[in-house]
């Protein structure tokens, strides 16, 4: 493993090696995590306490409304949970004749990841979930400094949000959104962690939380009920997986996009990467052209692994589909193509490491910044808005249905070699995420970049047809080559609509302990002991 920092890329960061770690896109929450540890907490503790702590501290990306996935290695076997929640039981398709809504309270599907903190904790966790919830009940109670790059999506948010039911009263304080480095407390959210850290999060789901969510629901003309909430539970599903050499991706199965990224590897696996310098022109061509024609199947067919009855995820995996679609890729030009026939005839990510081994792989998003906008007055549950990744078409395995789980965006990411762990990772953002995990396992697995460094590195993003957003930072050269190859390249901000992600690694050292880095292009920190 290569572990020189080379610098070739500019950071305000290097890897952190220690025992224990903690990599979240937000330090206070990472100092949560790294509390639980002290304690002599697992990496399990460390993960709940830094999400409980996230929903406080980056309200932008996720919040008591999310959703979440889960992959970990509890020191022997890899597991894999999914979270997310399904369509209330008045949902079909006749109610949203114009297709899915984007906000509000029709965007609003049963939120899954308090289910998670309390499932996890229970299977894996070493100290009482209560305590899991204290650092996070702090901040909301004490205050805390708002951060940079989140005080500018907080300013974002509360402009287009700010007319949504409950939404002014929880996060515009004084009229307004917090600047960076103004104090922002909640006691309403406090008090809300503290219901769900003394009921083990029932409170949420049965108890006075789900009445208030079900009452504001029923007063808006909502479908969301109390019976939909009460029959929430978060799944271990496992995980699937796919090989680039000797690297096992590990991924959520669908209804994630997750399986994406493990096409895109097997796709790179038939093609010449092997031989090209990571930042070349011809490297990034081939990655672009793999994701495009995983996305292009992605959207065609992926779903609620339940509804994927036509096109199977394991159909879209099959060594031999996934070669074939390899040999459609053009080393030397851009190509914009559909889905093949694959029938036989504002999130936030965080990992957190052990020294007795476990590493653990989460994320919980509200999708869209703060979500569908809507916050449960007297509550500060902001609510996501997953049902906008439903369709309406006829058909279409991932049409809207009653209890039917949405397509997700938001997939944790799990790296295994050789049958043992190696790499816990995810890369927030949207449709950057899977892109994003084939930009890391590359950078990583095949090009021996450690963790900071294939953080730092310049990112792309495949938007649509010939569409490719590039950072500032890669080098126009490189971009006039991509450009002569026939992808049409914008170069975006960091803070455009998707970004480039917000990546938060944490790989196994051959000798014991961890490598981790945590993404510059947000507020957040990598630490350990």
């Amino acid at each position: 493993m290569h572990l020189r920092h080379d610098g070739l890329y500019p950071s305000r960061r290097s890897p952190v090696l220690a025992d224990n770690v903690v990599a979240t896109s937000q330090p206070l929450a990472t100092q949560a995590g790294l509390a639980m540890l002290v304690r002599g907490g697992n990496a399990v503790d460390a993960a709940i306490a830094t999400a409980a702590a996230l929903t406080v501290l980056e309200p932008t990306g996720n919040g008591l409304g999310s959703d979440a996935f889960c992959i970990l290695w509890d020191g022997k076997e890899l597991h894999g949970l999914n979270a997310s929640g399904p369509a209330p039981a008045g949902w079909t398709p006749d109610r949203f004749p114009n297709g899915m809504p984007f906000r509000g309270w029709e965007s609003v599907t049963v939120p899954g990841a308090i289910g998670a903190w309390a499932a996890v904790s229970e299977r894996f966790g070493t100290l009482p979930f209560a305590d899991l919830l204290q650092p996070a009940i702090g901040y909301a109670e004490s205050g805390y400094t708002v951060s940079p790059v989140i005080g500018a999506l907080w300013a974002r948010g509360a402009e287009s949000l700010g007319d949504q039911p409950g939404f002014a009263s929880a996060f515009m304080p004084g009229g307004r959104a917090p600047k960076a480095g103004e104090r922002f407390a909640s006691a309403d959210f406090a008090r809300s962690l503290r219901l769900i850290a003394e009921t083990k999060g029932r409170a949420f789901y049965e108890g006075e939380l789900a009445e208030k969510i079900a009452g504001f629901a029923a007063e808006h003309g909502a479908a969301l009920t109390r019976d939909d909430l009460a029959a929430y539970s978060p799944e271990w599903c496992g995980t699937i997986s796919g090989g680039f050499d000797d690297t096992q991706l590990h991924e959520i199965p669908p209804n994630g996009q997750g399986i994406a990224a493990i096409m895109a590897l097997g796709m790179l696996e038939h093609t010449g990467v092997r031989d090209l310098d990571p930042d070349s022109p011809a490297a990034l061509h081939l990655q672009i052209e793999a994701i495009k024609r995983a996305f292009a199947d992605l959207h065609a067919f992926v779903a609620d692994s339940r509804y994927m009855t036509d096109v199977t995820p394991e159909a879209l995996l099959d060594p031999a589909y996934v070669a074939q679609r390899a040999t459609l890729i053009d080393p030397d030009k851009a190509q914009d193509i559909g889905p093949g026939a694959p029938k036989n005839g504002g999130t936030v990510y965080l990992s957190t490491a052990d020294s007795s081994g476990m590493m653990v792989s989460f994320i919980q998003s509200n999708y869209a910044g703060f979500g569908s906008g809507v916050v449960v007055p007297g509550t500060a549950i902001s609510l996501q808005n997953r049902g906008a990744g439903f369709v309406t078409d006829e058909g279409h395995p991932n049409r809207v249905a009653p209890g039917k789980r949405p397509f997700h965006t938001i997939i944790p990411g799990f790296v295994m070699k050789d049958g043992a762990p190696d790499m816990s990772f995810g890369v927030m953002g949207g449709p950057m995420q899977a892109q994003g995990h084939v930009q890391m396992v590359l950078r990583c697995q095949h090009w021996g970049q450690d963790v900071q460094t294939a953080i730092d590195a310049p990112r792309w993003r495949f938007v649509e047809g010939d569409q490719v957003a590039c950072e500032a930072s890669m080098s126009e050269a490189t971009r006039d080559a991509l450009g002569a190859m026939g992808h049409a390249i914008s170069v975006e901000p960091p803070d455009s609509a998707f970004g480039f992600g917000g990546a938060q690694l944490v790989r196994r050292l051959p000798g014991g302990g961890y490598m981790a880095g945590s993404d510059p292009r947000k507020d957040g920190q990598a630490a350990g002991f």
